[in-house]
């Protein structure tokens, strides 16, 4: 009986590796926007209204004398709002409260501390919501990606070495993980005569999820 002889070819299955590659890159902030409220209260509405028109006034044009654009001052809100007290489970009425809000927009964040005392002097007293901000995040968002490329190599070369394995130079799969919103890292700038502001660096980071084979 004849039997034909079969060449069995040997499978070896494709394996793959799954790493992370992280990015970070650390940048001062390009601008501050802040927001300056004047709070006034009166029994009648006229009085806290007038008084706090005539306030704003004052601390608008204190920031404009500062070198600030008038067009980077803008209303942010306003509002009136009756006031109660509570006695023995009773709404007293106690008056009216006035807010009036402005947004400030400030490219050196150098002298936000002057911005503020400079405010408060001439009659603002609330200081909210202080962002510090970054232009052409895009451009600082790519050197992360770079970076984050750069560390799953590095972390996939590290475990092929460590094992032994024959890994493939280049990837097989490269996917791009959400970007976070860009967090910052303050630190403590004390000036002197003027109010301290935690001055910091923003963080922009990049992730990545490489696949490799070996």
């Amino acid at each position: 009986m004849y039997y034909a002889q079969v060449n069995q070819l040997t499978h070896h299955p494709s394996r793959t590796m799954i790493v992370i590659g992280n990015g970070q890159i650390m940048a001062t902030p390009s601008s501050v926007q802040l927001q300056i409220e004047v709070q006034t209260q009166g029994n009648h509405v006229q009085g806290p209204q007038q008084e706090n028109a005539a306030i704003m006034n004052e601390v608008m044009q204190s920031l404009i004398a500062l070198g600030i654009p008038r067009e980077q001052i803008q209303t942010a809100s306003y509002t009136i709002t009756p006031l109660y007290n509570f006695e023995d489970g009773k709404q007293i009425f106690n008056g009216y409260e006035v807010v009036n809000a402005i947004s400030v927009n400030v490219s050196d964040t150098n002298d936000l501390g002057l911005i503020i005392d400079t405010a408060v002097e001439n009659g603002a007293n609330r200081i909210t919501n202080i962002q510090f901000k970054m232009d052409h995040t895009d451009a600082y968002y790519q050197q992360a990606l770079s970076l984050a490329l750069q560390n799953a190599q590095l972390k996939a070369k590290t475990i092929a070495e460590t094992m032994h394995l024959p890994l493939q130079p280049l990837p097989v799969e490269i996917v791009e993980e959400q970007a976070n919103t860009p967090i910052l890292y303050r630190s403590m700038t004390v000036s002197s005569g003027i109010t301290p502001i935690e001055q910091g660096q923003i963080a922009i980071d990049a992730t990545v999820r490489v696949k490799f084979q070996y």
